[in-house]
């Protein structure tokens, strides 16, 4: 066995807008492999749980098995800037049920750039859905370009939303130059299938101690609305480049403020 292989769990990322269906996709991971795997799951979100009561109230794992992380911030700075307070859930999570072979992370819903910080997660799912339009597989982005798998979600609503699915993987494929695109309806046991191989074939590279975390890539400037103004807002970077003097899980800022009202 290498000297690499790890010990502790695979943690498995899964980022996307919000809407898409990141928490349905991570109630069918886990009723599709729970009887095979030690699961946990860990949920970000930036005031509430809601996310994690979701999941318990499904019945997927066992309710202590399922966590909750509330950012208090944009959901990205949790996974990707300062990702202090989900490493640690993690640690707890698997310090508690040891041993875990899965813990699943997932975003806070967010934009097209949203991605994790390998040093949060060893694998990355980023979800899209039909229903935000068939036209948002070719948009790009580090999210749907580079995520180890891209899911195009919720499949059985594209003919009430007028998506022609095969068409929007194939433009989904472009866009990830080849990498793997999944097209998902919980309700088609082939489509849940295919994720459930997916995820056991990243478990088995993982523990082999063959499977290398990818950066997707640093986040693009993004607009946030400002609650206090709302004509006005700013924009947020993520500068990637940290100095010597500072410690790499420190969060790291760029805001350019702008006022539509000058």
């Amino acid at each position: 066995m290498p000297e690499n292989t790890p010990t502790r769990a695979l943690r498995l990322g899964v980022a996307g807008p919000v809407g898409t269906g990141k928490s349905s996709l991570i109630a069918t991971v886990c009723r599709s492999l729970a009887d095979e795997l030690r699961l946990g799951v860990i949920t970000n979100d930036i005031y509430t749980d809601e996310d994690a009561r979701f999941l318990r109230s499904a019945g997927v794992l066992e309710p202590e098995r399922i966590r909750a992380v509330e950012t208090g911030a944009c959901p990205h700075t949790a996974i990707r800037d300062d990702i202090t307070t989900n490493l640690l859930a993690a640690e707890d999570l698997e310090r508690d049920f040891a041993p875990l072979d899965v813990v699943l992370i997932e975003s806070g819903g967010d934009n097209l750039t949203a991605t994790f910080s390998p040093a949060l997660v060893d694998a990355q799912i980023f979800v899209l859905d039909v229903a935000g339009g068939g036209d948002v597989a070719r948009k790009g982005g580090p999210g749907i370009g580079r995520a180890d798998l891209l899911v195009v979600n919720k499949t059985d609503l594209a003919p009430y939303v007028g998506v022609d699915v095969p068409q929007m993987v194939a433009d989904a494929s472009v866009a990830r130059q080849g990498r793997a695109v999944l097209a998902l309806s919980r309700s088609d046991a082939a489509s849940v299938a295919e994720l459930r191989a997916w995820v056991l074939s990243v478990l088995e590279s993982h523990r082999r101690g063959t499977h290398v975390p990818q950066d997707p890539g640093p986040m693009a400037p993004h607009f946030h609305a400002d609650e206090e103004q709302p004509e006005g807002g700013f924009v947020h970077t993520h500068d990637e480049k940290i100095g010597d003097e500072h410690h790499a899980s420190a969060p790291h800022h760029v805001h350019s403020h702008s006022d539509s009202r000058k």
